[in-house]
């Protein structure tokens, strides 16, 4: 279960288009990053953090998407379930095997 986002999705997504339509108009994506941050108030680690998701989500950027990273930690938290059952199901099948083995037999 993630936690609550500090900033609004709209906020975001406001910050990074803008990233990418001024980009060209500064030396360097970083001083472009620094400059929007300090705009809308957040820090500039967050919006290059938020900037690089946009470019791997759109293909600009080598990468899992982020419906590829949900996708797989839904696989694995299935996987970490399963082997937890498979588990305990053996540990079943153990106890009563020695059940069975300690009955007398008739």
């Amino acid at each position: 279960m993630s936690r609550p986002s500090r900033y609004p999705t709209d906020l975001r997504e406001r910050a990074v288009r803008m990233v990418f339509e001024h980009q060209d108009e500064h030396p360097s994506q970083w001083s472009a990053i620094t400059s929007i941050a300090t705009k809308f108030g957040v820090s500039s680690e967050a919006l290059r953090k938020w900037v690089r998701r946009a470019e791997v989500d759109g293909g600009i950027r080598p990468g899992l998407t982020t419906d590829e990273r949900e996708g797989l930690k839904t696989l694995e938290r299935e996987n970490r379930e399963l082997r937890r059952a498979n588990e305990i199901l053996r540990s079943a099948a153990a106890f009563f095997g020695a059940e069975l083995d300690r009955r007398p037999s008739r």
